[in-house]
């Protein structure tokens, strides 16, 4: 074997090493703390938390009900695809943290019919209720400037913001971050 191939085949095998050793070093060091939420997030997260809204049986359903849990709180709608697929994650989250004082709620921009409807064909393990569009408008000091859906806020056990996600939030981010929030 000549020197260049051999000199080119060490610089090679270095860079790999060098590359595995900072994803290892990346993937197993601990999530990023969440940021302080500014005045504007936390005045728009203690509207969202006083919020109290019928479920699909017209129940009122405090939001302050689940103080002191970490609140998963998801908004969505029937009518929204990426919405409707990341449901049967949150449900099985639901189920694996229900005892860890995590609380899921499913804020709807729907119809109770629509909602009920959606929740005899899903068995959607975690409150659904129902709110008007406007109630959307909350989530735009969140960091939901577009207003779009699905968008999930996580509250922290103190009230603190602990994640904010506009679009799909994946079953092992969720997993991951309910791990981090409970000390699991």
């Amino acid at each position: 074997m000549n020197r260049t191939l051999s000199i080119a085949l060490v610089v090679i095998v270095a860079l790999a090493a060098g590359a595995a050793g900072i994803y290892s070093a990346r993937r197993d060091a601990p999530p990023a703390a969440t940021p302080a939420a500014s005045p504007e997030q936390q005045a728009a997260l203690d509207k969202l938390l006083a919020l109290e809204l019928p479920d699909s049986g017209s129940a009122k359903q405090p939001l302050a009900n689940w103080k002191g849990k970490v609140l998963v709180v998801n908004f969505w709608a029937t009518w929204c695809p990426p919405c409707r697929k990341e449901i049967p994650a949150f449900s099985a989250m639901s189920t694996k943290y229900q005892d860890k004082g995590v609380q899921f709620v499913g804020i709807s921009i729907d119809t109770a019919d629509n909602v009920r409807d959606f929740q005899a064909a899903n068995k959607v393990s975690y409150p659904l209720v129902i709110a008007s569009p406007s109630v959307v408008g909350l989530t735009e000091a969140l960091g939901n400037t577009s207003q779009a859906l699905p968008f999930t806020v996580i509250v922290t056990r103190n009230g603190q913001l602990g994640l904010v996600k506009l679009g799909t939030l994946s079953e092992d981010e969720l997993d991951r971050k309910l791990a981090e929030l409970t000390g699991s």
